[in-house]
């Protein structure tokens, strides 16, 4: 025997209900601390009833609703009786106005959505009231102006790609504008998902998770910056550690990369690519346990990969990379396109791998597969010079040996590629 649909939506909202009464009861104790302390709305059967109320309401009255606005406006009103009180004593907060409004509509989202909906709306409300330090804390830290940015990054991704045409109009150009500013996007997602964890999310992290989140956003700077910090240390194993930590999150990177816009590239890269980041993880924990142990720490970026102008500069490039590609292997072929993906990992490998995925250029797919593979393993060869350069024979000489190391098998891997698989 089952029991009725209305009996289970009423229990679950009067459970509910009472729930976020004992969490605003316990909110208010941790958080109310003014003479207005004893001025509050309603206690934890207060807003047991108003749940009721509103489960209530609404079904009686199923196809005007008149009765249950009535009860919202009811609820408004003793409210702001309250609020005038609370004003005097210079009260301003209406959260837990918010809140018992929220309450009071258990009853008619649960009896038009599913019931998964009024479970999340709880566990929202439950969430929110129990993150206040957590949130005072985190906007004071953050740097407003990215919100801005973030801002602006959404209204391009969400109202303005919507809006490109879908289908070639350049000559050479083998992609549609909405798949270029597409492929922008999603680089500049998992950069700022980076970014965001090293700057925010892991703030006391030591150099060694540094290397490991800063490797996320970008390698290569990550390697300046480490590399810098090296000379100024001196003799810090920790440093090369992080280095070459740095490099091998780069492998994994570009594996997700790949598997996002040609699956096929990608698990074809999983196998050589997560072999030498494994390889170059075990290399860093080895000097992270010989070496002596510092607690500094080190900022890597203070650039959000999401602004616009770095948007715009990628999707230049990357369009760039597509005519220059589709150009060097129409009249060049393989070799042309090998000496191409070596000359470009002493640059910014992103453009060019992402057109070369995307790109729908007459070579095979074990062709592409090494020619990511060969820009990769130029690229290590560009950060073992800047580690040399920036930190100094002697304190980086054992980091920029192994990503060139690590270059070098990578680019013979892929100049092989072929031959291997």
């Amino acid at each position: 025997m089952s029991l009725n649909i209305d009996l289970v939506h009423f229990l679950v909202v009067t459970v509910f209900s009472f729930l976020v009464g004992l969490e605003v009861k316990s909110y208010r104790k941790q958080h109310i601390t003014s003479k207005t302390e004893n001025l509050f709305f309603g206690d934890v059967r207060t807003y047991s009833f108003v749940g009721i109320l509103g489960f209530v309401l609404f079904a009686v009255d199923s196809s005007l609703h008149i009765l249950y606005a009535g009860g919202f406006l009811s609820i408004t009103l003793l409210y702001a009786l309250l609020y005038q009180k609370n004003l005097q004593e210079n009260q301003r907060s209406i959260l837990l106005y918010i809140v018992m409004l929220l309450v009071y509509s258990f009853g008619a989202l649960i009896q038009t959505q599913a019931l998964w909906m009024t479970a999340l709306l709880y566990v929202s409300i439950v969430f929110i009231l129990n993150v206040n330090k957590e949130v005072e804390k985190f906007t004071q830290e953050i740097n407003i102006s990215e919100f801005e940015t973030l801002s602006k990054m959404i209204l391009l991704s969400v109202v303005i790609l919507p809006l490109l045409p879908d289908t070639k109009i350049i000559p050479y150009i083998p992609l549609s504008p909405f798949k270029i500013w597409l492929a922008v996007v999603v680089i500049s997602g998992i950069s700022y998902g980076g970014y965001i964890l090293q700057k925010y999310f892991f703030p006391s992290k030591g150099y060694y998770l540094t290397g490991i989140f800063g490797g996320s956003y970008s390698s290569t700077a990550t390697t300046v910056v480490l590399a810098r910090k090296a000379k100024q240390l001196q003799g810090y194993a920790v440093i090369d550690a992080a280095i070459i930590s740095a490099t091998s999150v780069m492998y994994l990177r570009l594996i997700v990369i790949a598997l996002i816009f040609n699956i096929e590239i990608g698990k074809s890269l999983l196998f050589p690519f997560i072999l030498l980041a494994l390889t170059g993880f075990l290399i860093s924990l080895f000097y992270l346990k010989s070496g002596q142990k510092t607690q500094e720490n080190v900022e890597i970026v203070d650039h959000n990969p999401l602004e616009l102008k770095t948007a715009f500069l990628f999707a230049f490039l990357f369009v760039a990379m597509i005519v220059i590609t589709h150009f060097v292997t129409k009249h060049y072929g393989t070799s042309g396109l090998e000496i191409l993906s070596f000359l470009v990992g002493f640059t910014d490998i992103d453009p060019f791998i992402l057109s070369i995925l995307t790109g729908k250029f007459s070579i095979e797919d074990t062709q592409t597969t090494a020619a990511i593979m060969i820009a990769a393993g130029s690229n290590n060869l560009l950060k073992a010079i800047y580690a040399l350069w920036f930190g100094t024979i002697k304190n980086t000489y054992k980091s920029a040996l192994w990503i060139s190391l690590l270059g070098v098998i990578t680019i013979v891997w892929g100049l092989y590629f072929e031959h291997i698989f």
